[in-house]
């Protein structure tokens, strides 16, 4: 109920009571209340005649960047002797600088602007209302209204930068890149020998093993290099990511979605991604700076869902033919290893960069002897998850986000599969 229909009945109240006991007095008290109802009548605000405009600084912006938006409001109508004006924002981005809400005076015609700066983590956001909220200065009569505005803010996701990740797909495409394709051809790297051709280069002439042959010359063949198909699918469940106090590490797997597709996208792959989460998001295959910004967009607008896990992940194959290579970035749960198994029996090559959940969420809970336990007793049972992995033929770097992404799996995935392998059976047999 408003405030005036809550006065009126008060009056009537009043003026009843007095009237029904012959009071006059009591009657006489209901007069300042009728002069104070007519005068927020007479002085109460019209129908809102109200425009608004926007301007923002920047429409695409990092973590941490700051945005500067203007704001113009313009009446239309008589005078209004207090509104209040509020841009609504959404739980991502904060305002540093200024204020979103202006509490003003406006005159017939007149106008007001003001400017406020924003910083926000990775999302997006459409600007579409300022709200306005009019009274008089009894606070009796209030008008409300939405002005529509324009603009759009998207926060894009942190980057880090890996300078080369080593893949070895079962196939590769025909177009020229940096994976080996295990067929010789024009490389750097020696594959094997073969009979001199006409047209082969004097340089490639293998002198020594043509002496030992008599009349047949050989020539040195090295190994073709080439682009391939990569999925990376981005784990979004919650289960997995979330933690106590609001903490989540999903933010960190974000970061290595963004660096490892902007590195196998510079070296001339054909990329694709699928984000597992709130909203299941195919990001179709593609190359180059345009499929980055693609990905770059969809990255910002990840969150985490209530998906369980696995059992709806479907890889398309007219996407992604059963020997492309397939990244996962997840931080595990027990229950994935069976799923995973099932790709590879697929002729999928995997690799898993998984975030350590455990190190994340010991460092938030204190160092107390119970949490020390804990946290040990997980790391044996992620221990195991990783060697089951492992056995599977997957390839697991584990990663410690206290690291920055660059350094803490620069060996890791730098270096060909089969030498992580070796390294792996080297440590199995200590």
């Amino acid at each position: 109920m408003s405030r005036i229909a809550l006065l009126a009945a008060l009056i009537y109240l009043i003026v009843l009571a007095g009237v029904g006991t012959l009071n006059g007095a009591m009657v006489a008290l209901a007069l300042p209340l009728v002069l104070y109802l007519l005068a927020g009548l007479w002085r109460g605000p019209e129908e809102l005649r109200l425009t608004a405009e926007r301007t923002i600084s920047a429409e695409r912006i990092a973590p941490g960047d700051t945005v500067i938006v203007e704001l113009k409001v313009k009446n239309h109508g008589e005078a209004l002797e207090q509104v209040l004006l509020h841009d609504p924002l959404p739980t991502f981005l904060k305002v540093s600088e200024g204020s979103s809400s202006r509490l003003v005076s406006l005159p017939a015609h007149g106008s007001i602007s003001w400017y406020y700066t924003l910083q926000g983590r990775r999302g997006s956001y459409y600007f579409g209302e300022i709200k306005a909220i009019a009274e008089d200065r009894l606070g009796l009569m209030v008008k409300r209204a939405v002005l529509p505005t324009r603009g759009q803010l998207l926060v894009l996701p942190a980057v880090a930068r890996v300078r080369h990740i080593a893949i070895q797909p079962r196939q590769t495409r025909v177009y020229s890149g940096v994976i080996p394709a295990h067929q010789g051809g024009t490389g750097i790297e020696f594959f094997g020998l073969r009979e001199y051709q006409i047209g082969d280069s004097p340089h490639h002439i293998n002198w020594r093993v043509s002496a030992r042959q008599g009349d047949v010359l050989f020539s040195n063949e090295y190994e073709q290099e080439r682009v391939a198909d990569v999925g990376i699918v981005l784990d979004g469940r919650r289960r997995v990511n979330d933690f106590s106090g609001g903490r989540s590490i999903f933010e960190d797997s974000v970061l290595a979605a963004v660096a490892v597709s902007s590195s196998l996208l510079a070296e001339g792959n054909r990329v694709g991604l699928f984000i597992y989460g709130k909203r299941n998001k195919w990001t179709s295959p593609g190359y180059g700076k345009y499929q980055r910004e693609r990905i770059m967009q969809d990255l910002a607008l990840a969150e985490t869902g209530e998906i369980q896990n696995f059992k709806s992940l479907i890889i398309p194959r007219r996407l992604f033919p059963s020997n492309s290579q397939i990244i996962l970035i997840s931080p595990l749960s027990g229950g994935d290893v069976s799923l995973l198994a099932q790709l590879r029996a697929r002729g999928y090559q995997l690799m898993v960069i998984s975030p350590d959940p455990v190190s994340f969420e010991s460092r938030g809970l204190g160092d107390s002897p119970s949490v020390k336990l804990a946290a040990r007793i997980a790391r044996l049972q992620r221990e195991v998850l990783l060697r089951e992995l492992r056995h599977a033929g997957v390839q697991v770097v584990n990663w410690d986000v206290a690291l920055p992404f660059e350094q803490a799996v620069r060996a890791s995935l730098s270096r060909p599969t089969a030498f992580l392998h070796a390294i792996q059976r080297g440590m199995g047999r200590r």
